[in-house]
């Protein structure tokens, strides 16, 4: 079966992560997914395949003789997706021989314009997988999935050391590695398949936290307001204004950094907001999370002390932290993408992924391309070509490894 084959089979399972859900996994409609992965790694010769009571699925593939020795790696895909734009089934649509211009997706009115998504004029000739525009596709990260499984399909036609696979739940809302067992998956390195265009080779993400921010007011009548209401929505919003407007998701790029506000509420009597604070240097991280807390302080001087209340969690670090001292790990990777005849795409991940937390958990885990684009939302695509190389790049590493 091939690998873009696979993606359309995974994609018919709805698998949103729930992040208001304080189970593992937070939602039981992983746990179907999980199962056929698991009867299919099993078809596939993978023994030992098995889902774990939180979801997780781990399978190992013996070396080939002779290459016992050989360093044991692994690879690692999630299941779930997020949970905007899936309320319903996913209808993929496939478009052969993509000219390179505007492609509407299904009857939804959106376009998937290349103006807006430059990178589509080098797709012109592909076979795109798209949405229909009602749905995200969920290729982020079923592609990823599909690419391991059709290594697998095939590892027995060349030479490999130890291999070993894991499937986890709640990436999308930070929890993908809650319940996940480093020594159980056995590997000196994995290599997450999360990320986009094929080719691309990661090993710095973002320092990750979030800012849940509390607003309490005092509400009166509005006729005898004068000097004694606090209106707690006005305040959010004067907070909001304290954090510097340049530094927005909209606003940057490449290694800067940013805050961005993900949900407000708010009447008179009480407000709050949330953020995730981002940024990949250490230094700069924190005094992001310090000037979270200078403009509570500043404005509970203002209207009173416990007007505002902050709460900041720390979600994961920069994982160059640790890959920086493995540097096989990150230089066979650009072997790979050189022997698959794809230029390696040597950059930071705006984000996170599962390798961040493993790669402090004694997993040094890398990032690697899976051929898609557009994640999270409507226009999410991939090309069938894309996946082909991603499947090339992982075979031509574990060969790499193998030598």
């Amino acid at each position: 079966m091939k690998a873009h084959e696979r993606l359309l089979k995974y994609v018919s399972y709805r698998t949103p992560s729930d992040e208001n859900s304080d189970t593992s996994p937070s939602s039981r409609c992983q746990f179907e997914l999980a199962h056929e992965l698991v009867n299919e790694l099993k078809a596939l010769g993978v023994a030992d395949a098995e889902c774990d009571e939180y979801c997780y699925v781990y399978g190992h593939i013996p070396a080939t003789p002779g290459k016992e020795n050989a360093t044991a790696i692994g690879f690692c895909a999630h299941m779930d997706t997020v949970s905007d734009h899936c309320d319903h089934d996913a209808n993929p649509q496939i478009v052969e021989n993509y000219d390179g211009e505007a492609l509407p997706l299904g009857d939804s009115g959106l376009v998937l314009d290349p103006e807006v998504f430059p990178h589509l004029k080098e797709l012109k000739g592909r076979t795109l997988i798209t949405t229909d525009g009602t749905t995200v596709l969920g290729a982020d990260d079923k592609a990823g999935i599909a690419e391991i499984m059709t290594v697998v399909e095939h590892i027995n036609e060349f030479e490999h050391g130890p291999i070993s696979i894991a499937f986890t739940p709640d990436e999308e809302i930070g929890r993908g590695t809650a319940h996940f067992d480093v020594a159980r998956f056995d590997a000196k390195y994995g290599y997450t398949l999360d990320g986009s265009t094929e080719g691309e080779v990661q090993y710095e993400t973002f320092n990750a936290a979030t800012a849940k921010v509390y607003f309490k007011g005092e509400n009166v009548h509005p006729g005898s307001a004068k000097d004694v209401m606090i209106n707690a929505a006005l305040v959010a919003m004067e907070f909001d204004s304290l954090l510097p407007a340049a530094e927005r998701p909209e606003r940057t790029e490449d290694h800067e950094g940013f805050y961005h506000l993900t949900a407000m509420s708010g009447t008179v009597s009480d407000a709050a907001l949330t953020y995730i604070i981002r940024d990949h240097d250490a230094s700069k991280f924190s005094n992001r999370q310090d000037t979270i807390k200078m403009a509570a302080k500043f404005l509970n001087e203002r209207y009173g002390e416990g007007t505002v209340k902050v709460e900041i969690k720390e979600q994961y670090r920069n994982m160059a932290e640790v890959l920086e001292s493995c540097p096989d790990a990150v230089e066979n990777a650009k072997k790979a993408c050189h022997k698959a005849g794809i230029e390696p795409i040597v950059i930071p991940v705006r984000g996170g992924t599962d390798g961040a937390n493993l790669s402090f958990m004694g997993l040094p885990c890398p990032n690697i391309g899976t051929g898609g684009h557009a994640f999270h939302g409507p226009y999410e695509h991939i090309s069938i070509e894309g996946m082909e190389k991603g499947v090339e790049v992982i075979t031509a590493l574990i060969k790499e490894f193998a030598k």
